[in-house]
């Protein structure tokens, strides 16, 4: 079964190259990208139900064999995360079939988004850290082209911001990757884990452990990395923005991961720590100015940094309680947080604004649209019984047992000002009456428009989902605690790509 492996990055890649074809007729392009998304979730499925089932699966690349080449490795953790990926892209595929304008579908946003899907499946993978670097280049220049397309002039501003901050962090991966190559003479993530431990030069390694963390903590905007996030997600497509902001900082989130428990764990006293210091950082910072927001993309975009620190700070715990909580975290917030971006879309269609000022009174025009809004919101505040209460429940409960006061506190507090922001969404455009009568007719927008079958069918599918994951937790979290003891004692990881050597 290990060919399963393939099918996850191979079927976007040919879904690009096909939609290329199809790309000037909308109707045609829309329902290939569709089809594709539906057999790249399949293929996911299958790729899951073989890792639950046999353990860690290995695919070398060209007949090669340990420890040089390329190989794939899909444990519980990579292949949770790839179904996760697979789900949000058909959810977005379907949305965008009425959200995109055409000029975006002629530029080639389907081909760039298959793109980035095989991209990001790509590094949730890769077993060495050469074709990390390689996967996470190739979602640059797909990310970059989705937010150049159809040449909007608003835009290029915050691409040109998110460009250069992502290649000052590829910077900063190659020389991490040559140093730790000069260091141990393997760039394998499984041989890695061995050679470290015979480097003599700690005082470089750790080193490298720290420039390696400063890059990928850049693509996962840690604090104080995280300013090119809010420049960019905002100005995207609802979908895209979608797409963006539910998964692309988690794959730097699953990059630490997996180089600080796999490679880097030999002085959690200074890389651990260190990551502590930056989860909560995260944390604080972004929910403290998400507060100030009044700008509904804006909002979720700061949120986006806030919640990557619930899952850095289950890393940096270092237990296997607090690993199995981020990735249920991973998958909480993947979900919600694209279902947010996707109700924000449907918000503008029905107001004619994201500004909160501009709009109100939405539970009495689209009551759908109200509860679509309530349960992703709520779940990321973590109001029980919704995904969200149970992963910040177990993110406190792991500090908690770790004896982290102040970290567990902090993440209670964080999500109580979490909610505040929600609350504030739904009381300003759901609850309030409408603003009509205090704007100009210049600055009032249009109200009461239809939404779209396309665009409500995908929404209402992701708040099944979160909703599910609530109500019927348990599968889940024994999937994501046996995920956790897999990190923490990775010689089955590294049996798996020795071959059983």
């Amino acid at each position: 079964m290990t060919h399963l492996l393939i099918f996850p990055i191979l079927i976007p890649m040919v879904w690009a190259i096909i939609s290329l074809f199809f790309r000037m007729n909308d109707r045609y392009v829309g329902i290939s990208a569709i089809a594709g998304a539906v057999v790249h979730l399949v293929s996911t499925g299958l790729l899951l139900t073989a890792v639950v089932k046999q353990g860690v699966t290995v695919l070398w690349m060209g007949g090669w064999t340990f420890p040089a080449g390329i190989c794939l490795v899909a444990d519980l953790l990579s292949a949770v995360l790839v179904v996760t990926t697979a789900v949000i892209h058909t959810a977005v595929m379907i949305y965008a079939c009425k959200d995109l304008h055409t000029r975006h579908v002629r530029a080639g946003f389907h081909s760039f988004m298959q793109m980035l899907t095989a991209a990001v499946c790509g590094a949730f993978l890769t077993g060495d850290l050469f074709n990390l670097y390689v996967w996470f280049e190739v979602m640059l220049m797909a990310s970059f082209g989705i937010l150049v397309m159809g040449h909007p002039a608003g835009r290029l501003t915050s691409a040109v911001k998110y460009v250069t901050l992502n290649l000052v962090s590829t910077l900063m991966l190659l020389t991490g990757i040559g140093l730790i190559y000069g260091l141990t003479g393997t760039l394998n993530l499984a041989d890695l884990h061995e050679k470290v431990l015979a480097v003599e030069n700690t005082a470089a390694l750790t080193s490298t452990a720290m420039l390696l963390m400063t890059a990928f903590g850049i693509k996962a905007a840690l604090f104080p990395l995280f300013f090119w996030l809010p420049a960019a997600y905002p100005t995207l497509p609802a979908g895209v923005a979608a797409f963006f902001g539910g998964l692309l900082t988690k794959v730097g989130v699953y990059a630490l991961i997996r180089l600080f428990t796999l490679v880097f764990v030999s002085q959690p006293q200074i890389t651990h720590t260190t990551l502590m210091a930056a989860a909560l950082l995260t944390m604080v910072s972004g929910v403290v100015t998400a507060a100030a927001q009044t700008d509904i993309r804006r909002i979720l975009s700061f949120h986006i940094i806030s919640q990557v620190g619930y899952m850095i700070l289950g890393l940096a715990v270092f237990t296997p309680l607090a690993l199995a909580a981020a990735l249920i975290y991973m998958v909480h917030n993947i979900i919600a947080k694209a279902t947010l971006f996707l109700v924000g879309g449907l918000i503008h269609r029905a107001a004619g604004s994201f500004h909160l000022s501009h709009i109100g009174s939405l539970y009495k025009t689209h009551g759908l649209l109200a509860v679509l809004f309530f349960i992703p919101a709520f779940a990321l505040a973590g109001v029980p019984p919704l995904s969200g209460f149970w992963a910040k429940l177990l993110i406190i409960y792991a500090c908690l047992e770790s004896r982290l006061y102040v970290p567990a506190a902090l993440a209670a507090a964080v999500g109580l000002l979490t909610l505040f922001s929600m609350v504030k969404i739904w009381m300003e455009a759901f609850w309030k009456p409408h603003p009509r009568n205090t704007l100009s007719p210049d600055e009032a927008p249009p109200r009461n428009r239809s939404l779209s079958p396309w665009m409500l069918t995908p929404v209402i599918c992701l708040c099944l989902v979160t909703v599910l994951m609530g109500l019927f937790i348990e599968p889940l979290l024994a999937l994501s605690v046996a995920a956790g003891e897999q990190l923490m004692d990775p010689a089955a990881y590294v049996l798996a790509v020795k071959g059983g050597k």
